[in-house]
């Protein structure tokens, strides 16, 4: 979930009440149970939790890996995931507001989270646990990757009934107009690509094939450098369809991580692959 931003050319959609479009709703406050409200990002992230450790347990239990470290290291990622998306949003997205509003930064209730940026805290404390411990690092990379990618899918589903993450205007049959009881959730009431949902079947592709490759794969790593390769390409794809921060020519925040992401993966898959061999 990314949260709208006043100072950049391209604007991500704001956290609305009930979106209609042509009679279908899109509903970012699900219920309330007394002064809480539960809303469907947060609770696509809490399902998607959930899922992603018990699947991550039962990969691990097939490969001989205790469900307590599993469960330890579900912790790590998530706290990680958590800093890391929030701390990527505020000095890439908002760091002029964020400078003269830093208690805002805790404010994780009004949105601006991304999802590199929870892939890279989550990597980066999730590696140094893995190496504290002394655990098989690509072993439970390899894990990892599968709820990574389930999880992914399901968020996605929180980000399009949530009215943001919205793509770029189209006349196409595919298109969505973003509502909600006080406007528009875009900055303009038009026709965008649904890209949440296609964020979101790439995700659900994902962890097929990485489920698949689980058990037919030929080195350790191999699931986890292919999650991050197809991955990246695929959001390079995504990102042509959506609004979002440009930081060259067309080319968009994420499209940049993305390519800086696939480099390194594609050598270790290449390395990887040849020790397998030898």
């Amino acid at each position: 979930m990314e949260k709208p931003s006043k100072t950049k050319l391209q604007k991500m959609a704001p956290v609305g009440k009930v979106v209609d479009r042509g009679g279908n709703r899109l509903i970012p406050e699900l219920f309330k149970l007394g002064p809480i409200t539960v809303f469907p990002w947060g609770l696509s992230l809490s399902i998607a939790i959930l899922l992603g450790t018990f699947i991550g347990i039962k990969l691990a239990g097939a490969i001989g890996i205790d469900a307590d470290r599993v469960l330890d290291l579900a912790i790590v990622l998530v706290v990680g995931g958590v800093v890391g998306a929030r701390l990527f949003y505020v000095f890439i997205y908002e760091p002029a507001y964020y400078f003269r509003e830093p208690l805002q930064i805790l404010a994780l209730w009004n949105g601006g989270m991304v999802y590199y940026g929870a892939l890279i805290g989550g990597f980066i404390t999730g590696t140094l646990y893995v190496v504290r411990k002394r655990l098989p690092f690509w072993k439970f990379s390899d894990v990892v990757a599968p709820p990574l990618a389930l999880g992914y899918g399901i968020v996605r589903i929180g980000c399009f009934l949530n009215g943001c993450c919205y793509g770029t205007p189209t006349q196409s049959f595919l298109g969505v107009i973003f509502r909600y009881s006080g406007g528009t959730a875009c900055p303009d009431p038009v026709p965008r690509y649904p890209t949440q949902i296609f964020s979101s079947l790439l995700g659900f592709l994902l962890f097929g094939l990485l489920m698949y490759l689980s058990k037919k794969k030929r080195f350790d790593g191999q699931v986890f450098l292919t999650f991050l390769i197809l991955y990246s390409i695929g959001r390079i794809i995504v990102e042509y369809f959506r609004e979002n921060l440009i930081v060259f020519g067309n080319i968009t925040v994420s499209q940049l991580v993305s390519v800086l992401i696939i480099i390194p993966a594609v050598v270790f898959y290449l390395v990887r692959g040849r020790e397998a061999k030898n």
